[in-house]
């Protein structure tokens, strides 16, 4: 079964909090529920306990999608990051969560004023030395029924398609992978993501449905900034924005193709301010919908 799901990084940003801190806490609930969504990923407002944050969203005929855990690996080890990790799993196992978002972050550049062209690198040996301990924290969250789905991303070690791949040969079984397109694009500088879709589809358990606006790509390249000035110039949008790159498509029906059954979150920040969240999310949702029926991915009474 296929299920749409937003992110409120749309509304109220969790990096830069004055993103969106205009806007209240109900309204980002509200006008997920009445956009269509079936479900919303973690957010920097959700309560911790696990039932306070089943209650509030349910209120609302919402689903808790999932949410993102930092990773440490590189600093702490695969013991310490066990313990870091099992709040974060007893809060998902609570709301019926299947997957969890993981992304090492112990030297990432995504949140700090640095360009993100200087994104950390790991050596062969490094990313093999990597891969087996994320490999011992995704069998650690699969015995408790919980898939670790690796976030690939902007400003980390698991950033670009070389790096995606290495990544996914120094791993496995128990690691899935959580597809992002706009990551993908922008790792591969413009490329069609598709390929590398292609390669890793058996093992995607999470599909996150980013575009982005290539003409500020290229300014986020040319100039150095960093990830969070590209948020900020609004390197991210929506499927269906003539301003994106992405054609969701051919991607959906990959996913088709592959019997994906899952999630389709559209986790896309921009500043609400500039692009009112309400109307983007849905043009979002309606161009993902409209594809998924056209390609078979959903019937079209779920479409509607």
């Amino acid at each position: 079964m296929i299920r749409f799901g937003t992110n409120p990084i749309a509304w109220a940003n969790d990096d830069d909090q004055t993103l969106g801190a205009h806007i209240p806490t109900e309204q980002i609930l509200r006008e997920a529920a009445e956009i269509g969504f079936d479900g919303i990923e973690n957010g920097h407002r959700w309560p911790a306990d696990p039932e306070a944050l089943r209650q509030l969203l349910g209120g609302y005929g919402l689903a808790f999608v999932s949410g993102w855990h930092s990773l440490n690996l590189l600093a702490h080890g695969v013991e310490a990051e066990k313990a870091a990790i099992q709040p974060h799993l007893d809060r998902l196992k609570h709301n019926g969560c299947t997957v969890c978002i993981a992304c090492e972050t112990s030297n990432s550049v995504q949140g700090l004023d640095v360009p993100v062209n200087d994104a950390p690198v790991l050596s062969a040996a490094e990313m093999a030395a990597f891969g087996a301990m994320v490999e011992e924290i995704a069998a650690f969250t699969a015995a408790q029924g919980v898939e670790l789905v690796y976030h690939h991303h902007m400003g980390t070690v698991v950033e670009t398609p070389a790096e995606i791949d290495a990544f996914m040969a120094a791993t496995g079984p128990a690691t899935k992978l959580l597809f992002d397109a706009g990551h993908a694009y922008f790792g591969a500088n413009g490329q069609d993501p598709g390929p590398l879709l292609a390669r890793h589809i058996g093992r995607v358990r999470h599909v996150h449905a980013k575009n982005v606006r290539p003409a500020v790509m290229a300014r986020v390249r040319a100039e150095g900034l960093s990830f969070m000035d590209g948020v900020r110039a609004g390197v991210f949008t929506v499927p269906g924005d003539a301003e994106g790159g992405i054609d969701f498509a051919p991607l959906l029906g990959q996913l088709k193709a592959a019997g994906y059954a899952g999630w389709i979150v559209i986790e896309a920040e921009q500043d609400p301010s500039v692009r009112e969240p309400f109307a983007y999310q849905s043009l979002g949702l309606k161009t993902l919908k409209a594809a998924a029926q056209a390609v078979g991915l959903v019937p079209v009474a779920a479409a509607q």
